[in-house]
């Protein structure tokens, strides 16, 4: 079964996005059903909410009015949320195609994932005859801040430039929130389920036309059939070459897990040596889990493409620099030698004592003052033997650095905030991208509020924070082979 028989256009898919009017069938007083979706989004949605239950009739939720039965509602309505049991969705699917809506989430689950095919095909059947487009079943929709459209309470209203397609709506909320705490902002998030109808073919196509979507992430189970397959490479592929880079987390690796995927969507995972082919060939770069997914949806938004594998690494102690190398290589970067320019430049601000100016750099004591981060930042960035910046913090002992600055004469010193000042300085006039790696050494509300206000800060300014070095590791490696697939196609650098 292939799910593309009527293509779908940008303009088509406004209603979905950006409906002027919205249906929730199956409410109830209790908040269960429907209600939760009306609760996400009351306060956001600016047009009407039209509640749907037979059973409340005349009773009200949250002041919106609960009808029987969508025929009841001379307005028209641009997408439906169907949130009632699997066995009445047919019936009911009849009423909202003479009704003439044209979009319409299926939230129930109990379909194919659980051998009940021929009630998804009495679905589709009518859904085709009235020319009404599926999402789900077993899905929350659409979750478009831009239009009010969300499907969980705490959901961010600001929006930004990430797309997401996801076969797990738990999953899509999760990520809808994640996201944020790298520095990203969602375009729109689609929750698809069993993709009975739309797939992720159609809003890939749709994203890679989409003026509001930058980077695209996708949470796949399996796809539905071997044309599908085929049609998905294709848009993967375009998206990419648009240079609007797609993330792919592709699960169902191990085998409890792929028995796990045909009970949740009621699909086969599929091959994956083919999986990995398709990331290769398509330029996608393949996550294992949503943290990798939003960091390097985080440093797509936030920085450029770096030329080559080669970092420059600055360290806070001997040890923590071996282990960089460790760890970066593994992930086939390079930690290549400064020239001796550099070196020589760097010797001028750094003093030789417990400290080592080749690469990875060991800033020693000399660490803890924010102006000789900032001019080995700078003295890194003019190094043509480097193409990105890592560096390694540690705000959590903030605290005690001032104490020690206060000392040797620095009083009044934030040093949270002016790390925060001299990493922005640097940040302003560097040409190679900066990644911070942020390490959690200990675990207390000091701590973590001073790690968590340099975090947030440095997303500000448009530097990507990670808290691991194989965070950083994976991303580095992924943003340099995206760059490589780019070059491949005379797409990079851009013109």
């Amino acid at each position: 079964m292939t799910s593309t028989t009527i293509d779908i256009t940008n303009n088509d898919f406004d209603k979905l996005f950006f409906p002027k009017a919205i249906g929730v069938i199956g409410v109830s007083p209790d908040l269960r059903g429907g209600t939760f979706f009306l609760r996400c989004m009351k306060g956001k949605f600016k047009g009407p909410i039209y509640l749907f239950n037979p059973k409340f009739e005349g009773q009200e939720i949250y002041g919106y009015k609960i009808y029987s039965t969508i025929s009841d509602i001379k307005d028209s309505i641009d997408y439906v949320i169907l949130a009632i049991p699997a066995r009445l969705c047919p019936k009911v699917m009849e009423e909202i195609g003479k009704k003439g809506v044209p979009f319409v989430t299926i939230f129930a689950s109990g379909f194919r994932e659980v051998g009940r095919e021929s009630l998804e095909k009495e679905i589709l059947s009518t859904a085709k005859r009235y020319n009404v487009r599926i999402i789900g079943p077993n899905c929350l929709g659409v979750y478009n801040p831009r239009g009010g459209l969300h499907f969980a309470f705490d959901q961010s209203r600001k929006a930004g430039n990430f797309g997401g397609v996801f076969q797990s709506g738990g999953i899509a909320q999760n990520m809808s929130q994640l996201c944020v705490s790298y520095g990203l902002y969602a375009s729109k998030f689609i929750s698809i389920g069993n993709s009975l109808d739309l797939s992720p073919v159609e809003f890939l196509k749709y994203f890679n036309q989409d003026g509001y979507t930058k980077i695209i992430g996708l949470y796949l189970e399996n796809l539905r059939s071997i044309d599908q397959g085929r049609e998905f490479m294709k848009a993967v592929k375009d998206c990419n070459l648009n240079r609007k880079p797609v993330i792919l987390w592709r699960a169902g690796y191990g085998e409890a897990t792929k028995k796990a995927i045909l009970s949740h969507t009621g699909g086969l995972a599929g091959n994956n040596k083919i999986w990995d082919a398709v990331g290769k060939q398509t330029g996608s770069c393949l996550v294992n889990n949503s943290n990798e997914l939003a960091a390097l949806a985080s440093a797509f938004n936030l920085t450029h493409l770096p030329e080559t594998r080669n970092v420059g690494v600055i360290g806070i102690g001997g040890g923590s620099t071996i282990e960089a190398i460790d760890i970066l290589e593994k992930f086939n970067l390079n930690i290549p030698s400064l020239t001796e320019k550099t070196i020589h430049k760097m010797q001028r601000f750094i003093p030789d004592v417990n400290t080592n100016l080749t690469n990875p750099i060991d800033l020693g004591g000399s660490g803890i003052q924010p102006h000789i981060y900032y001019r080995t930042i700078l003295a890194l960035d003019k190094d043509p033997n480097i193409s990105s910046i890592l560096f390694i913090k540690d705000p959590e002992r903030f605290g005690g650095f001032q104490d020690i600055l206060k000392e040797i004469g620095f009083t009044g010193t934030d040093l949270n905030r002016e790390f925060i000042r001299y990493v922005s300085k640097a940040k302003n006039v560097s040409t190679k991208p900066m990644y911070c790696v942020m390490l959690k050494i200990n675990e207390g509300f000091e701590e973590y509020k001073s790690r968590y206000k340099f975090k947030m800060k440095l997303l500000n300014k448009a530097v990507p924070v990670f808290e691991s070095l194989d965070i950083a590791g994976m991303v580095l490696d992924k943003v340099n082979s995206y760059r490589k697939f780019l070059q491949k196609q005379d797409k990079f650098p851009k013109n």
